[in-house]
């Protein structure tokens, strides 16, 4: 029975070469699923667009060679992580040094021999997912499994620049444990650390749409980018998730708001304007949660977003 390719493994074959697509699509199918160009332009789009984890890049095609191909892939801030190995009909150090100066991890060499490009490949591959791997603990938040401070950084100025493309509005909610330093007090560090890790399980609960980024911002404080998504509709979320805590009835004896943990939430929502930056969304995020303590806490607040 063959085996059936790891559903996360994505193979690039760039090669002006049918026949070569086939021979190297036959040699890997066990190892990755793969998609192909003919032609580097082709293949540069292609991997804009899906993101495989490894391109395998013919040297020698017409119009736009590897090296060419190569080097504008590592350009790019979104596909510089991707794998290459270049494959070349050339074994002369001359070939070797060229690939690795234009940003190639490993090179195969014609004719292909199944064994040699397979082992390549896994080699590869098992690197990449180390990588992702600790890509993914450099942006996690370790006590409550969100991701962090930096990542949600990184994502918002995505998110912007990705909603002001396409002229679509966009919303961020802003979260606050009400009376926390009371809780910590109250409770010790230890309870306060269970009471945000179990706060954080309760906003993710509260947030499944594609694309929507929970990160925790500091102390007890989180945020929640909000794809695709206008006032209203942001309003009514962060109603949602103050009922989703009330209704946890999580024990807060030295609250001034009520005998359980509540959050206070403000919201903002825009379609970003091309002077309107990240800080400046934040801000306004961070005084709509301040009018919502201000209140009286266990509340939504929402402000409109004013041009910077």
């Amino acid at each position: 029975m063959t085996a059936t390719p790891p559903a996360h493994e994505l193979i690039l074959i760039i090669d002006d070469s049918v026949i070569a697509v086939r021979l190297l699509s036959g040699m890997i199918r066990e190892q990755a699923s793969t998609i192909f160009a003919l032609n580097g332009r082709d293949g540069i789009n292609l991997a804009r667009e899906r993101h495989p984890s490894l391109i395998l890049l013919d040297v020698q095609m017409q119009s736009m060679d590897g090296y060419a191909v190569c080097r504008e892939i590592k350009a790019d801030p979104e596909l510089k992580d991707i794998a290459i190995i270049f494959v070349t009909g050339s074994a002369d150090s001359v070939s070797e040094v060229a690939a690795l100066e234009a940003g190639a991890a490993d090179f195969i060499v014609k004719p292909l021999n199944q064994a040699v490009v397979q082992a390549r490949v896994r080699t590869q591959l098992q690197l990449q997912g180390a990588l992702r791997a600790l890509a993914r603990l450099a942006r996690i938040d370790v006590l409550t499994g969100l991701y962090n401070r930096r990542y949600f950084d990184e994502q918002i100025e995505r998110e912007m620049a990705r909603h002001r493309r396409q002229q679509l509005p966009m919303a961020l909610a802003f979260i606050d444990i009400d009376c926390f330093k009371a809780y910590n007090d109250h409770y010790g560090h230890l309870g306060g650390d269970h009471c945000l890790a179990g706060i954080a399980r309760l906003i993710e609960s509260a947030t499944h749409r594609p694309g929507e980024i929970v990160a925790r911002f500091g102390g007890e404080e989180f945020v929640v980018i909000l794809p695709y998504t206008d006032l209203p509709a942001a309003i009514g979320y962060a109603g949602h998730l103050c009922q989703v805590v009330r209704d946890a009835a999580i024990p807060h004896a030295a609250s001034s708001v009520g005998p359980h943990v509540t959050v206070s939430i403000g919201v903002v929502a825009a379609v970003p304007l091309a002077t309107m930056g990240a800080r400046h969304m934040l801000a306004r995020a961070d005084m709509a949660l301040y009018s919502a303590k201000s209140a009286g806490r266990d509340r939504v607040c929402a402000l409109p977003i004013e041009p910077a």
